[in-house]
């Protein structure tokens, strides 16, 4: 079984989880709705065209959204959610610093644990997600120039596609694990972090050759969220 395949079946059974427990839900656990948003400490990792371990720098970025929490059993929910996400990285080219930006619709879909701790919770969660690319920019500075060219989303870079531009599939996919803390007012802190289980980097045809089979680029990284659950 390929891991695009686990990923799908693991999806489906948090889904089916979910559904028998809005069913069998006790009076008292209730569902409850979240806003939240906060900053990405994000990077690639793989191997370049070589099979080298890729060298960059993090991206800064950032991502806001929603979720609800549905009670599954006791101190157990289930939590998707809906983001907008910038994810990407940073490349030194000798005087040539590289800076990629993708933005993404991510849905996660985390099972959370939650226990009094103080006046408010303690939480632990982890969980899939799925993400797919609606934009992006690749941005190449020398001193006071700068080049900007927009990200194409393509599964296959065929071989009379422009040779300027930076080309990346839409669909993304991995896991995500947080810790944080939420106050009885609503208020919460959580530390997330989340390893890209796909690859983004597409089957280029342009350049021949057996070392372009070995390129593998992931989206990896951690980020801070503050948000308000009501």
């Amino acid at each position: 079984m390929n891991m695009k395949t686990r990923l799908f079946s693991f999806t489906i059974i948090l889904l089916l989880i979910a559904s028998f427990a809005m069913a069998q839900s006790t009076n008292d656990a209730k569902t409850s709705f979240a806003v939240l948003g906060g900053v990405n400490f994000q990077n690639f990792n793989g191997k370049d065209n070589n099979g080298d371990k890729l060298e960059n720098d993090m991206l800064l970025g950032y991502h806001a959204g929603v979720n609800i929490q549905l009670p599954l059993a006791p101190q157990i929910y289930f939590q998707p959610g809906l983001l907008y996400s910038v994810k990407g990285a940073k490349k030194s080219y000798g005087s040539l610093l590289g800076t990629y930006k993708l933005s993404y619709i991510e849905l996660p879909l985390n099972v959370v644990y939650k226990a009094m701790l103080g006046n408010g919770y303690f939480n632990l969660g982890f969980g899939p997600y799925v993400a797919y690319g609606i934009g992006g920019k690749a941005t190449l500075e020398s001193g006071s120039t700068t080049y900007d060219k927009n990200i194409v989303f393509k599964n296959v870079v065929e071989t009379g596609d422009d040779l300027s531009v930076p080309y990346f599939k839409a669909l993304d996919a991995g896991g995500n694990i947080f810790i944080g803390y939420e106050l009885a007012g609503g208020l919460f802190l959580q530390l997330d972090a989340q390893l890209g289980m796909l690859k983004i980097n597409p089957e280029d045809k342009r350049i021949a050759g057996i070392f372009t089979s070995n390129s593998v680029v992931k989206n990896t990284g951690f980020g801070v969220s503050l948000g308000y659950r009501f």
